[in-house]
């Protein structure tokens, strides 16, 4: 396994995480276009809904209600959203969710143009966007690795985060043009038009034929539960979604609460808001086209420290802001900073997971990331309500700083390592009865005949082996001794998918070749175990268990 801290060589980042390299491939570019159109109209909307607030209730706490309305639905859906990303087709998923986004936030424009919005109906609306949001972000990641092949996957993602920021620098300055324009309804129309982009595309995609898994499909309940197991268990996983939480609790202090800076605090319109996050976006656009030769410098997690300090800086900035020109320089660090966090990030988190549990983890990674904004914007609404606007940024802002020094410890993966997928070197266990559907759990025994000379270097790597099972979905694992024959130990777990499943989805996590018998035996040092077999078991609850097949590995 690589350094998770192992800085690349500057020419390798370039190569692997230019921006421009996705670009080569013409499936992703035209989803691209689409996504950056259709982010256009969102930014819009935001800017358009967080300026409406302010005219209907500007109290910060309710002000900062947007942002959580926006953030919530991520947080409470996003997980189930990514169990279901890996059981439908994503393609068609997508284009009827987005019919459905269309027609909700054709419905806000209507009732915006008649005047009929209360900050209760807006907000309402902005959650239900929300919850469209929050059931295609899993998706939309999932489909990433579909566009380009797995070498060009960092140039991506970095490029989605370039158009990701293209729309947020444009969306929210044009639409405080246009809400000066023709009115504060402009901007909700065009949102709606705006998800036009994303169906057409998605209409003439024809994703490549997929060589699959050889895995048989789950079932939505059983796919949250190894989701879980899976994230429990997967170290690189769990440290990017620590450092996610130290740093979007903290930086979504300057997005709840920059209405209020721009209208209350250096006294501007819905024009300086539009600007001011129009600044954010620029940041983060040249922030992207930056990340490669910053990321040779100083590697993925001096990286995310660096951009958590940028951030630091920002709040501060904000919190003493009286002119426009402090603002839009705050706005501009705070989006460099804000791209170089969230790129390194979201590759960590694709690079530490397998194809067959990606929407799950991704979902994970969402979920915690609006998780920690929906906390974090209701919380610094409050503190602005208590204490002001500029005590509530310079708290956030020494929070940030914590952060840093709490989570350091917590290594990210930004490259190539272990491989993940599915090693399908079991054959299917034959079976004598109809076992496939919810007929488990099923237990999987593994008997290994270690020298005497070598069982305690067995047993240290035989529980490195059990982090590997309960992270594939195995539980109640556990290694057993025959107190009667010397030498002969049994390995244990349980997995709760159908036999066939169950076996071939076993993956076998590879180490170093030196350290590995043939292709066909488990990842267990050659020189520790002579001829490994296993026995697979089938549970009925509530019934004694009925051996179903046996396979010896050799």
């Amino acid at each position: 396994m690589t350094n998770p801290d192992e800085r690349p060589s500057p020419s390798h980042a370039e190569g692997r995480a230019s921006p421009w390299i996705a670009f080569r491939h013409r499936a992703f570019t035209v989803v691209w276009i689409a996504t950056v159109i259709a982010n256009v109209g969102t930014w819009m909307y935001n800017a358009a809904s967080g300026w409406l607030m302010t005219s209907l209730n500007p109290d910060p706490l309710t002000v900062s209600l947007v942002q959580v309305a926006g953030s919530l639905p991520m947080f409470l859906f996003a997980l189930p959203a990514g169990a279901l990303a890996d059981t439908v087709d994503k393609r068609r998923f997508l284009i009827g969710a987005e019919i459905v986004l269309t027609v909700v936030a054709a419905a806000s424009a209507v009732l915006v143009w008649l005047d009929l919005v209360t900050p209760s109906i807006l907000l309402l609306f902005t959650f239900l966007l929300g919850a469209g949001a929050a059931f295609t972000a899993p998706a939309w990641q999932s489909v990433v690795p579909q566009l380009v092949p797995k070498q060009d996957l960092a140039a991506a993602v970095a490029s989605n985060g370039v158009g990701v920021n293209i729309s947020r620098a444009i969306g929210p300055a044009l639409g405080g043009v246009v809400i000066g324009g023709l009115g504060i309804a402009a901007p909700f129309w065009i949102n709606a038009l705006s998800n036009f982009a994303v169906i057409g595309a998605l209409l003439w995609w024809r994703p490549p034929a997929s060589q699959g898994s050889g895995l048989p499909p789950e079932r939505l309940s059983g796919a949250l539960v190894i989701g879980f197991r899976h994230a429990r268990y997967n170290a690189n996983l769990r440290a990017a979604l620590i450092r996610a939480v130290a740093f979007f609790f903290f930086a979504s202090a300057y997005w709840a609460l920059l209405p209020l800076v721009a209208r209350n605090q250096i006294a501007g319109g819905p024009e300086l808001y539009g600007i001011l996050l129009g600044a954010i976006g620029i940041g983060a656009v040249v922030g992207a086209f930056t990340l490669p030769s910053m990321k040779a410098a100083l590697g993925s997690d001096r990286l995310v420290a660096a951009g958590t300090l940028g951030t630091a800086l920002s709040l501060v900035l904000l919190g003493i802001a009286r002119h426009s020109a402090i603002g839009i320089a705050a706005c501009a660090v705070a989006g460099v900073s804000w791209i170089a966090v969230l790129a390194s990030l979201n590759v960590s988190v694709q690079m530490s997971l397998p194809d067959w549990v990606r929407g799950r983890g991704l979902a994970m990674f969402v979920t915690v990331f609006f998780g920690a904004m929906t906390a974090g914007s209701a919380l610094w609404g409050q503190l602005a309500s208590a204490l002001g606007l500029p005590a509530a940024h310079f708290i956030a802002a020494a929070g940030a700083l914590v952060g840093i020094a709490a989570t350091w410890h917590w290594k990210l993966r930004s490259g190539a390592g272990v491989d993940l997928a599915p090693s399908m070197h079991w054959p299917a266990p034959v079976l004598a009865i109809d076992a496939d559907g919810d007929r488990g759990p099923v237990l999987v025994t593994v008997e290994y005949r270690v020298a005497p000379e070598k069982r305690d270097a067995f047993l240290v790597t035989v529980r490195h082996l059990g982090q590997q099972r309960r992270r594939d979905g195995a539980y109640a694992w556990d290694v057993f001794e025959d107190a009667a024959e010397h030498g002969r130990f049994l390995e244990t777990f349980m997995v709760s998918l159908a036999p066939r499943r169950s076996l071939r989805s076993l993956t076998s996590s590879r180490l170093p070749s030196d350290h590995l018998t043939n292709s066909r035996s488990l990842s267990l040092p050659a020189s520790l175990v002579r001829q490994p077999r296993s026995r697979i078991d089938i549970l009925r609850k509530g019934r004694t268990r009925m051996p179903i097949s046996r396979l010896d590995l050799i």
